[in-house]
């Protein structure tokens, strides 16, 4: 359970403001009459309360948003993104707060909903920029932060206060309370945001609760908030095309518990250690069924300390035991939890499929369970690692053969269940790629009710403002390029980064050494050559004597021709010139790196 908190206060309002407005809200300045004043004049933003997302629009991840009202600020969630395709060798992406700069008095408070990394996994590299502004979190969410934060040893040390279903944390204009969801992680919550034109309801990311006779249950929180007549709610637009209602968990216990019976010899379970719902749900039916557990990665290790400590987890003592432990009971009395699910590089899963594990082998009569979906982007990483685990006798199931997984996001039955539960005067669908938005905006207007100029879809970094009277889009854009993490650097990786590691991965690197005479400006011997990912060196001797020829002979001119020499222009001069002919030989563009070596 959660502890109930005190009500908290947030810093009183600074005055400090940046000048900023939006395309078209001028307003003449004009004395406030019958109210106690904060300022003397009437600034364009007043009166206006503005939502800027700076990241989880048109994108899954990097989930990062704020509400300013005057010169009250307030976040919600502040997350990573994983890498994909075009952003090679990154360890991950977070928001870029540039607009918050000159802002960090006005921050009141951080708000994060659950523990996932795509909504706290910023917060080592960001807090301390922003002045290190309180964290509001569950007991559960914040000691993952904690956990995290310990790996950031030069980080901010962190403020944060508990929170639950009992707190009102007031943060300067802004009242919150908060309302236990169902995810895949415990302790989500959403919020009820009071602020002085309306209530915001953001309910986080969620499902329906599911009894035996498929009847939605815990729905209470949604029918008192749909009493109080909110102004707006935000909407996670994850499911938003997926028909039906989410598996029940009950459903997905069951089936994996039938398959832990029935196995003949040893269980590897892999999912996401962030799945701590599962986590705990496995461990469970391990206890049940008298199976050994082990656990293996750290991630994963590290959330299963996490959950034990806060008593989420209560199994017989004996029931785990150290992965090396395992060759010392039978194969049908063991059950490994690993991390790997998505077919991760050095993850367990993947290890004990090549054979590189150093505790675990897979064998015949293993039983293999995928308790994850897959991630967009992964899908052919994971068919690699079922071939292989099947070409070693493991019988591998996954939730496409049996309903072995649920995830954590509203369906479209459900989303518009509730918004029709709900009933919003205005509606914002948020988290997801623009497609998945716009599915979930015509919903709220077809089957929720809701008029079409009530609705919109922004993008990353728009501003959109908000009356009693209207929501609209303005022209207004703040900074959200990305910003990436690449081992220890944060941001110093930009476009043209990117844009040579695409071209290595895509066309490879041509490096030629010329060794020049100082004295002459002749090529000494023939240069030498290094391809990596572009040609086989030992069957392209002709185009490598071509390419020779070419250098030496672009070097002697400009020496014979320049005094002094301008060696930067000349390696200029090589790099493009050698370029186009290996394009005209190859149809290829590597990556030309020319060496010049005065002697």
């Amino acid at each position: 359970m959660m502890v109930p908190q005190r009500k908290t206060s947030g810093q009183s309002a600074s005055r400090h403001r940046d000048g900023r407005h939006s395309y078209a809200e001028h307003q003449p300045m004009q004395k406030r009459r019958g109210q106690e004043m904060r300022h003397s004049i009437k600034r364009p933003h007043d009166n206006k309360l503005r939502f800027i997302a700076l990241g989880g629009l048109g994108e899954i991840g990097r989930n990062m948003m704020l509400l300013e009202y005057q010169d009250d600020i307030i976040i919600i969630d502040m997350g990573l993104q994983f890498p994909g395709e075009e952003t090679p060798g990154i360890d991950y992406i977070i928001p870029n707060i540039s607009y918050l700069k000159d802002k960090t008095k006005n921050i009141r408070g951080v708000l994060i909903t659950h523990g996932h990394y795509d909504h706290i996994g910023a917060i080592p590299q960001l807090i301390g920029k922003l002045g290190n502004p309180t964290i509001y979190a569950t007991p559960l969410t914040a000691a993952i932060i904690k956990k995290r934060q310990i790996d950031f040893p030069h980080a901010s040390k962190l403020n944060i206060e508990h929170i639950n279903e009992t707190t009102v944390t007031k943060l300067g204009v802004f009242s919150v309370r908060y309302f236990p969801v169902m995810h895949n992680i415990p302790e989500g919550i959403g919020m009820e945001i009071e602020t002085p034109i309306g209530i915001i309801v953001h309910p986080g990311e969620f499902k329906f609760y599911y009894d035996r006779n498929n009847n939605p249950v815990g729905l209470e929180a949604f029918k008192e908030l749909g009493k109080k007549k909110p102004l707006l709610l935000m909407l996670d637009s994850t499911k938003s095309e997926e028909p039906g209602r989410s598996m029940p968990e009950w459903q997905v216990e069951e089936n994996i518990e039938e398959l832990l019976r029935n196995a003949k010899g040893r269980v590897i379970v892999s999912t996401f250690a962030s799945l701590l719902d599962r986590l705990t749900q496995i461990i469970h039916i391990a206890d049940k069924l008298e199976r050994r557990v082990a656990i293996t990665g750290r991630s994963m290790e590290a959330n299963f300390a996490i959950a034990k400590e806060l008593g989420l987890v209560k199994i017989k003592k004996e029931t785990i035991i150290p992965i090396k432990e395992i060759g010392k009971y039978k194969d049908e009395k063991i059950l490994i939890i690993t991390t790997g699910a998505q077919g991760e590089e050095n993850a367990g899963l993947t290890r004990m499929a090549a054979g590189t594990h150093r505790d675990v082998h897979v064998r015949k009569n293993d039983t293999v369970i995928f308790s994850s979906s897959i991630v967009p982007g992964n899908e052919m990483a994971v068919q690699v690692l079922r071939d292989n685990l099947s070409r070693q006798g493991a019988t591998v199931y996954h939730y496409k053969i049996l309903g072995i997984h649920s995830g954590g996001h509203a369906t479209r039955t459900e989303l518009k269940e509730a918004i029709n539960i709900i009933k919003p005067k205005f509606f914002l669908p948020i988290h997801g790629f623009y497609y998945m938005r716009q599915v979930n905006a015509k919903l709220a207007e077809e089957e929720g009710g809701i008029p079409a100029h009530n609705i919109v879809v922004g993008e990353n970094g728009q501003v959109i403002e908000i009356t009693p009277e209207s929501i609209q889009l303005t022209k207004e854009f703040v900074p959200t390029s990305h910003v990436m993490v690449d081992g220890l650097g944060v941001g110093d990786v930009g476009e043209v980064v990117l844009r040579d590691r695409q071209a290595l991965s895509a066309d490879g690197i041509f490096v030629i050494i010329a060794v020049v005479d100082s004295q002459t400006g002749k090529v000494r011997g023939s240069p030498d050559i290094i391809s990596r990912g572009f040609i086989y060196l030992r069957e392209s001797r002709e185009l490598l004597y071509h390419a020779r020829q070419l250098t030496k002979k672009i070097i002697e001119d400009a020496t014979q021709n320049m005094h002094p020499v301008n060696w930067t222009w000349v390696k200029d001069n090589v790099r493009d010139r050698l370029g186009k002919f290996l394009f005209q030989k190859t149809e290829r563009r590597p990556m030309v790196l020319p060496v010049v070596i005065e002697v």
